[in-house]
């Protein structure tokens, strides 16, 4: 009888085990798998000095947003609290639905949106304002990409890490609060461009 209730005791403590490994690899699993990637963008919340800063280089700014690689949802989320209409791309789907149950919670669920998706599956063509929170490794074909895709008025924002070609119109903040305004217009000389054929006027 008492080999039989050691037995017993076995098998549940054996079940729990499993059952606890098994709920922890499905939680774990979608915050392990992007740093997997040979180019990962983990998540680290924005701090409040790195939001305001982002707000401020938003400022007089309109038209559509999207942040790539939004984690939570916080600048999605203040920017649609802004008045923009906001997407945030993230590959991380329990990060995906947490920032829409905070947008809902906030009010601002109908001016966002929240996708999973890898980043570079996403054409960021049709948005004018754009937010990145990277890592140095992906800097420099994410400026790739985003100089091929965006439209001359479009306005590129990075935080924490600068882009390694382009120089900033704007700057503001200090250490990992630093903020740097990219216009693309100026990096591919649209305004030069437009001058250039632009006919003259008869005198």
């Amino acid at each position: 009888e008492g080999g039989s209730r050691r037995s017993s005791w076995g098998l549940l403590v054996t079940a729990g085990v499993g059952g606890t490994l098994v709920a922890l690899y499905a939680v774990a699993t979608p915050f392990v798998a992007p740093a997997l990637r040979k180019v990962c963008l983990p998540f680290v919340p924005a701090t409040s000095a790195q939001i305001q800063n982002v707000l401020k280089m938003l400022e007089n700014r309109s038209g559509s947003l999207v942040d790539i690689g939004s984690g939570d949802g916080r600048i999605v989320i203040a920017a649609a609290k802004r008045g923009f209409k906001a997407v945030g791309y993230e590959l991380n789907p329990w990060l995906v639905w947490y920032s829409r149950y905070r947008a809902w919670r906030d009010g601002v669920h109908q001016n966002t949106r929240f996708y999973i998706s890898d980043l570079w599956k996403v054409s960021f063509s049709h948005y004018k304002n754009v937010v990145v929170f990277g890592v140095p490794q992906m800097m420099p074909q994410l400026e790739k990409k985003l100089e091929e895709e965006l439209e001359c008025n479009a306005r590129i924002i990075a935080c924490r890490f600068p882009f390694p070609c382009w120089i900033p119109d704007h700057t503001t903040g200090e250490g990992i609060d630093t903020v740097w305004a990219y216009d693309l217009k100026r990096s591919r000389g649209c305004e030069t461009k437009s001058l250039e054929i632009t006919p003259k006027a008869e005198s």
